[in-house]
């Protein structure tokens, strides 16, 4: 096996070999020190490792890893994520007594969604999702809180219907090759041709819709979210649902094209951006509208993988996970920015909020950040019509809900003491902090295959600025609404789900009345007469 094969077996290997190391009690009670090196081997496989190298591994493991330029991107800045908040993790949960089982989970967690990323064969890529989708509500429940509770059964039930979805498109797509694990690419390839072609797409966007929240499917996060720990909500919001992004880029035919399909996506995708906008700007706390904030983005990343799949273009591929990475490390980093204002105060709470300040209008597309170049290197494939007014506007809906965010934690951080942050949890936010913005600025030449020079051209800086100063106003004007705040739940459509239940328990009782009735003989036989007389004369007009 060449270097860069085990490089590539490390990154999926390492973290499971410590979690089954902590099947010892000596070693599980010290996991919490090894979450920060257990992510690097996939780091340094991301970094070092050639585009398009593989490792194969034969019977009986017939395991199949791949490193294409999407998958490096995405498994590069969640490593990083994941090593910054296991770091995070470990200064801040010392004194939990269950911060054993935590890392546990988390180690399960961090091998499931770096080998979506890499995996490339159909049976594994099932086994790495279902196991980075159920060690997760592991990570949700810790606080073992009523709220934490309810988010996980939430979010388990949502799971599992996501990998049900998945499970019966993946058969189908196995079903007419020769291989019975198949290659990713070889069942993608075949797929436009196949009969049961549209059943299976529609089966795919449904699963990985579920994982990356997107509208209706997007009820897990604002409630997972803010009931989990910070850096456990980092990796959940920058990390986990990015399962989703690699799903569709992974079984989509984008060399092939499916424009119905490419378009129900468009749409979907903005549904979510806006509907994301709209209810976080309700939201009381930090860290459900984040939750809220990574709905609407999901929803951006859907319409640009549309796009794609609309106008059979590979290309999106690549700017879709140049725009994902953007999202995990900028989300990652706020949500360790909301445990680092929590334990700042005095003077040193300004430079917090400032640099918090940045990493949130990125979103919305602030000059210079890794907003704006993620927003500049997808103009071209998004063009000047309809849809890019469209995003457009939804920079503006991220601008607006993003200066509510830090109306939010400027008044949470108000009467905080005068302290500084631990270095064990301030210097791994310092360091996603700096690589989302660094990261996107190296990545982009080739992304974008423009020069960095064209960033800095008036008309680009416009392009990026006229949006955020729409939302910024938009948003001066929406925060003067009364009652805004706490009009819409966390969780939406959950909470009016369960609020109608006894409407609909009472609609149920009503149904089976009615049912009682029609068992009685009378009744059943006018029915029927009436039913045959019904058939006859239709039969007749026919005639």
């Amino acid at each position: 096996m060449t270097p860069a094969a085990l490089l590539l077996a490390a990154a999926l290997l390492f973290p499971l070999l410590l979690a089954i190391g902590c099947l010892s009690a000596r070693f599980r009670a010290r996991a919490l020190s090894v979450l920060v090196a257990a992510p690097l081997p996939a780091l340094a496989a991301a970094i070092l490792v050639p585009e398009g190298r593989f490792a194969f591994f034969p019977q009986p493991f017939r395991l199949t890893l791949v490193l294409d330029q999407p998958g490096a991107i995405l498994l590069g800045g969640a490593a990083l994520l994941w090593s910054a908040a296991g770091a995070f993790a470990a200064s801040s949960m010392t004194r939990d007594p269950a911060a054993p089982r935590f890392a546990v989970w988390w180690l399960l967690t961090l091998a499931g969604c770096l080998g979506l990323f890499l995996v490339g064969d159909v049976v594994n890529f099932y086994l790495l999702f279902t196991l980075a989708s159920l060690a997760a509500y592991g990570l949700i429940i810790h606080e073992q809180s009523a709220a934490a509770h309810r988010a996980g059964v939430i979010y388990v039930v949502l799971a599992l219907l996501a990998e049900a979805f998945l499970l019966i498109a993946l058969v189908m797509l196995a079903a007419t090759h020769p291989d019975a694990n198949p290659p990713i690419r070889s069942v993608v390839a075949d797929l436009p041709a196949s009969p049961m072609r549209d059943g299976t797409v529609a089966l795919l966007i449904f699963g990985f819709a579920l994982k990356m929240g997107l509208v209706p499917l997007h009820v897990w996060l604002p409630l997972a979210h803010p009931a989990a720990p910070t850096p456990a909500s980092a990796v959940l919001s920058g990390v986990v649902v990015k399962a989703g992004v690699i799903g569709l880029i992974r079984f989509l035919p984008f060399e092939a094209g499916m424009p119905a399909w490419g378009a129900a996506l468009i749409g979907l995708g903005i549904v979510t951006s806006c509907y994301g906008v709209v209810v976080g700007i309700t939201q009381r706390r930090a860290k459900t509208v984040l939750a809220y904030s990574t709905v609407s983005q999901m929803g951006l990343l859907a319409v640009l993988l549309g796009v794609g799949l609309e106008t059979a273009d590979p290309d999106a591929t690549n700017l879709a996970a140049y725009y994902a990475v953007h999202h995990t490390l900028v989300k990652g980093a706020l949500f360790l920015g909301i445990g680092i204002l929590a334990a700042t105060g005095g003077r040193r709470l300004g430079l917090v909020l400032l640099l918090m300040a940045v990493l949130a209008l990125s979103l919305g597309g602030l000059p210079l950040t890794s907003g704006a170049l993620a927003k500049l290197a997808t103009k071209p494939m998004l063009g000047y019509g309809w849809l890019a007014g469209a995003m457009t506007l939804a920079a503006a809906g991220s601008t607006a809900l993003m200066v509510h965010f830090l109306l939010i934690v400027r008044r949470d951080a108000a009467g905080n003491p005068a302290m500084s942050p631990p270095i064990g949890q301030f210097a791994p936010w310092l360091v996603v902090l700096a690589a989302s913005l660094v990261i996107p600025w190296s990545l982009y030449p080739a992304v974008s295959g423009e020069t960095v020079a064209s960033l800095l051209q008036p008309e680009a800086l416009w392009k990026v600025t006229w949006p955020m100063l729409l939302g910024a106003v938009v948003m001066l004007f929406v925060d003067r609404l009364p009652r805004r705040l706490g009009l819409i739940p966390e969780g939406d459509i959950v909470v009016l789900a369960q609020a109608g239940a006894p409407l609909v328990r009472g609609l149920s009782n009503r149904i089976g009345e009615v049912d009682v009735n029609l068992r009685r003989w009378p009744v059943a036989g006018l029915g029927l007469i009436a039913l045959a007389i019904l058939l006859g004369g239709a039969l007749m007009f026919r005639a």
